[in-house]
C-alpha cells in the first residue's frame, strides 16, 4: 500500500543500484522528507566506504516503471550543521586500490575498507581499528572550516583553535544523523583561510535515481564515473555499461535548491530516488574539487511522468537561476515583440518556457556535446536546431569540473507538452 509521506534516515554507505532495499512506496503525488549527512569529506575519510558519498536509502515511487520520468519538486531545504571543512584534496598513495574513494585499504595491515575511528584531532586523526595505523587516504592540499548562520544565509571561516575546538566536538558541529556511519571532517582542523565570509545558497549536489547497475554514489555520472572504466576493484565497467547504468545523480549544480523541479529518468522499476550531498554553497564549476558538505533536511514532493524516456537529468531552474538569455519574457516585452512581428508581416511567434540538460562527460566538451546531444533526442529537434537555441535564446553553463553541464534554451511549448512536461513548466514560470 503506497503512502502519501515518507521519511528517510537510514544511508547506503556510499553504494547505488538494484542491490540496495527501497523503502515505500510513495504515492505519486506523495511526499518525501529527507535528513541527509555531509557528502564528500567525511565518507571520503572514512574508509569502510566504498563511495565518496553517503546519501539516503532509496524510495520507491508508486507507478513508475522503466521508460517513465519522475519529477522530483524541492518544496524547502535546510542547514542543519552548524559548521563544516573541505578544501583541496590530494591522495595517499599505499592506501587505496586504482581509486581513493570506493577501494581504500590500510597500508599498515592489508585489511580492505578496514573499520576505524577518530584518535585525537588533525590530519592523523582517523585510525585503523584492526591494527591502530593512521588510515587516511586523503590529505588537504589546502582547506579551511567555515561556520554557518542558517538564519541570515551567511558564513565565515574561522581561525586554527576555533576549528581545534570544533574537532573537539566534531559529530555535534556536524549534526550528523543518528544512522550516519562517517566521520566528522571537522576532526582534521585543517584551517589555512581565516575570515573570510560567504554567501550561503543550499543545494543538492546528489539527487536523483537509482542506476540499472550498482554504482559507488559519487560515480553516478560521466566524470567521476571514468575512474570505473576498467578498474581493478569490483566495481570496474566498461564505458558502455557505465553510460547505460548512470543516471547523473551526482551533478553539483548549485541551482538544484529550494524551488527547482528536477526530472529524472526511471532506470529501475519503483525509481528509487534517493538524495544527498548538501552544500552550504558553492560557485559554478566547484573549482577546488569540492565545497562545503553539509548536514541538511529537504523535503520534495514526487511526480511520475509516464512514457517519457530520458537518458539524464532535466532541470527547470529558479528564475533567478536561469541565463538571462533563457528567461521568459515579461508580458510588456511580448507586447513589443507583438509589434515587432506585425511590423514586418511575421504572423506567428513561437510560445516556449526554459528547459535545462544535464549533460556529463569525462570532460567539459565531452559533458556539452552529451547535453546538446540528450537535448535533440528528447525533444526531437534537430541538433543544429538546438545549437541555435543555445545561442540566441540560452546558454552553456558548467556545473562542475571536469564535466558537468547545464545545456538551457527555450523550447515551443508543444513539444514540451508532448514530453509531459509542458504543466510543470507553465506552472514554474507562469506562463
Amino acid at each position: 500500500m503506497a503512502v502519501k509521506e515518507l521519511a528517510v534516515v537510514t544511508y547506503t554507505q556510499g553504494i547505488i543500484g538494484p542491490s540496495q532495499k527501497m523503502l515505500g512506496p510513495l504515492a505519486d503525488g506523495g511526499k518525501l522528507f529527507a535528513g541527509t549527512p555531509p557528502g564528500c569529506w567525511g565518507p571520503m575519510i572514512t574508509p569502510a566506504f566504498q563511495g565518496g558519498h553517503e546519501v539516503t536509502q532509496p524510495v520507491a515511487i508508486e507507478g513508475a516503471e522503466v521508460g517513465d520520468a519522475v519529477a522530483l519538486k524541492i518544496d524547502r531545504m535546510r542547514v542543519t550543521s552548524i559548521a563544516t571543512s573541505s578544501g583541496v584534496m590530494e591522495f595517499v598513495e599505499g592506501r587505496y586500490n586504482g581509486d581513493p574513494f570506493v577501494s581504500k585499504l590500510c597500508s599498515a595491515c592489508g585489511t580492505e575498507h578496514p573499520a576505524s575511528h577518530v584518535q585525537g584531532i588533525g590530519e592523523e586523526a582517523i585510525r585503523c581499528s584492526h591494527c591502530g595505523a593512521e588510515v587516511n587516504a586523503f590529505r588537504f592540499g589546502h582547506g579551511y572550516v567555515i561556520v554557518f548562520d542558517q538564519e541570515n544565509q551567511v558564513s565565515l571561516t574561522v581561525n586554527q583553535e576555533i576549528a581545534n575546538q570544533l574537532a573537539g566536538k566534531a559529530p555535534e558541529a556536524s549534526a550528523l544523523p543518528e544512522f550516519a556511519a562517517q566521520h566528522s571532517i571537522l576532526a582534521l582542523a585543517r584551517a589555512d583561510i581565516p575570515g573570510l565570509a560567504a554567501h550561503m545558497r543550499p543545494f543538492l549536489g546528489n539527487i536523483g535515481t537509482t542506476p540499472s547497475r550498482d554504482l559507488p554514489d559519487s560515480h553516478n555520472c560521466a566524470d567521476f564515473g571514468q575512474h570505473l572504466v576498467g578498474a581493478p576493484h569490483r566495481y570496474g565497467m566498461t564505458q558502455e555499461e557505465l553510460d547505460e547504468a548512470r543516471t547523473d545523480g551526482h551533478m553539483d549544480t548549485n541551482s538544484v535548491r529550494q524551488g527547482a523541479i528536477l526530472i529524472c529518468p526511471v532506470k529501475v522499476p519503483g525509481a528509487g530516488v534517493y538524495l544527498g550531498d548538501m552544500h552550504a554553497q558553492q560557485g559554478n564549476g566547484e573549482i577546488a574539487g569540492h565545497a562545503t558538505d553539509v548536514s541538511g533536511v529537504t523535503e520534495l514532493t514526487v511526480e511520475v511522468i509516464k512514457n517519457l524516456t530520458i537518458p539524464g537529468p532535466i532541470l527547470l531552474q529558479n528564475e533567478d537561476d536561469l541565463p538571462p538569455m533563457a528567461r521568459p519574457m515579461t508580458a510588456e516585452q511580448r507586447q513589443k515583440v507583438r509589434a515587432l512581428a506585425d511590423r514586418w508581416g511575421q504572423r506567428d511567434i513561437e510560445q516556449n518556457g526554459p528547459i535545462t540538460f544535464i549533460g556529463s562527460g569525462k570532460n567539459l566538451n565531452e559533458a556539452t556535446r552529451n547535453g546538446l546531444s540528450r537535448a535533440a533526442e528528447v525533444t526531437g529537434l534537430p541538433y543544429d536546431e538546438v545549437l541555435n537555441r543555445a545561442t540566441i535564446n540560452g546558454s552553456i553553463e558548467i556545473s562542475r569540473l571536469p564535466g558537468t553541464v547545464r545545456v538551457t534554451f527555450l523550447c515551443p511549448m508543444p513539444i514540451l507538452d508532448r514530453m509531459g512536461i509542458g504543466h510543470l513548466v507553465r506552472e514554474k514560470y507562469h506562463l
